[in-house]
């Protein structure tokens, strides 16, 4: 064992010297056995830039469950440069783009490694077996990628994650603490419930100005009283798009406006959209689309993936009837993820808060090279560290709220005195 361990680490060593020497990566890809399908893509951004395909166990418990292959996109910049290791939480088809670029990895002229989250699109096994979709497991698909291309690229690696996989590399942190040298947390969401609880009271009390939330409930109401109009021309819709759902299309209305609230704060659209009343109704029906389209209540979901994980260790967010419940139809909002985000084979699944508990736990408790990064309007801040994480007596960690920002704050949109805090703590970690 000693000897084969001992001739496998002088094959990378000879890669690695042939790569720099050659200055080609693909050569050196093509040498890994867990790597396979590598494709050469265009790239306005990188030296090289590649997709392939990375064996993972489907089961990091028990190997004997057999491997899948996950999508990973890999940018090249240099072998002397850091690495960004980017914790898809969905698909990863966007990097596949000619033109893209990742904040981190442009600012400090970084390899970049982007990883597909397991069972999307083509990371998804050919078994769907849902008892292996876990933050554990995904965590170690990351430790993994970690482990391997850290025989390639030796410098130093940043662990970036937006939304959802703002949560997949904070989740990943905490299980492999050692293993990234600094994390950037996106908008992240550290949910407690299926139906969380705190999002409901942000939209009601906190968010904006109480003029803005009146408007915006004002505007709620006009889509409920223009019902009977507005279904003919959602009937006719659905019908053209082939959408189904699981519950009655006059229910699917009603969520429709109920998440407008939600989708308004959270992607910072003004309200200054909202049509006046004198406007008509195929007005009113094309912006509730606009802003929420009935397809995100429709089946079948590419997004099934990630409602099954929030019913069983992500969670999700509520909804209060409260703006709307004497036009509505909906009796009730409670287990709405269950009823009309997975399908029914799904629906008995527990939520499990461990992941949340012994996540909350570790930055409690310790003091890791993670900065968070949220919105102040954003509702997905409820269910943030923000509100509860004290950082006053760490070092390290940090917690930034854009004001008035949105789920699309970064460092780069962020005010000039927290830029400057953000980048002073990125490059004191990277020297």
């Amino acid at each position: 064992m000693k000897k084969i361990l001992i001739v496998q680490i002088l094959i990378f060593v000879c890669l690695g010297l042939y790569a720099q020497e050659n200055n080609e990566l693909g050569n050196v890809l093509s040498q890994i056995s867990e790597i396979s399908d590598i494709q050469k893509l265009t790239s306005s951004a990188y030296k090289e830039k590649y997709v392939l395909k990375f064996s993972q166990q489907l089961d990091w418990k028990n190997a004997q469950n057999g491997n899948f292959l996950q999508r990973i996109v890999v940018c090249f910049r240099g072998f002397d440069r850091p690495t960004v290791l980017v914790t898809e939480g969905y698909s990863a088809s966007y990097a596949l783009r000619p033109n893209y670029r990742e904040e981190l990895s442009e600012m400090y002229n970084a390899n970049l490694v982007v990883v597909e989250h397991r069972f999307f699109e083509e990371s998804a096994p050919k078994n769907l077996d849902w008892k292996f979709m876990t933050v554990s497991n995904s965590a170690s698909d990351l430790h993994h990628v970690r482990e391997v291309f850290g025989k390639i690229f030796k410098n130093k690696w940043i662990s970036p994650g937006i939304s959802k996989g703002g949560s997949t590399c904070t989740y990943y942190r905490a299980f492999f603490p050692k293993d990234v040298d600094i994390t950037v947390a996106y908008v992240a969401p550290i949910s407690r419930n299926v139906e969380d609880g705190r999002h409901e009271k942000f939209l009601q009390k906190k968010v904006g100005t109480k003029e803005e939330r009146e408007k915006i409930w004002d505007c709620q109401r006009e889509f409920m009283k223009r019902k009977p109009q507005l279904m003919k021309l959602l009937d006719v819709y659905v019908k053209e798009q082939n959408y189904k759902f699981y519950l009655p299309l006059t229910e699917i209305f009603d969520y429709m406006v109920l998440e407008y609230e939600f989708s308004l704060w959270q992607w910072g659209t003004s309200i200054k959209t909202i049509p006046s009343k004198g406007e008509s109704d195929k007005v009113w029906f094309d912006y509730l689309v606009e802003m929420v389209g009935p397809d995100y209540f429709a089946y079948p979901s590419g997004y099934l993936p990630f409602f099954y994980q929030a019913i069983r260790e992500l969670g999700y967010y509520g909804y209060s009837l409260k703006n709307i419940k004497k036009f509505s139809d909906i009796k009730t909002t409670k287990d709405y993820v269950k009823k009309i985000m997975v399908s029914e084979d799904m629906r008995g699944v527990e939520f499990d808060k461990t992941v949340c508990k012994f996540t909350e736990k570790f930055l409690k408790q310790n003091d890791p090279t993670l900065i968070f990064i949220y919105g102040e309007n954003d509702p997905w801040t409820a269910s943030g560290v923000a509100n509860w994480l004290n950082c006053k007596k760490k070092h390290n960690m940090e917690v930034f709220v854009q004001p008035r920002g949105s789920h699309l704050s970064r460092i780069a949109n962020m005010p000039n005195n927290m830029k400057e805090q953000i980048t002073s703590k990125l490059d004191n970690w990277l020297k």
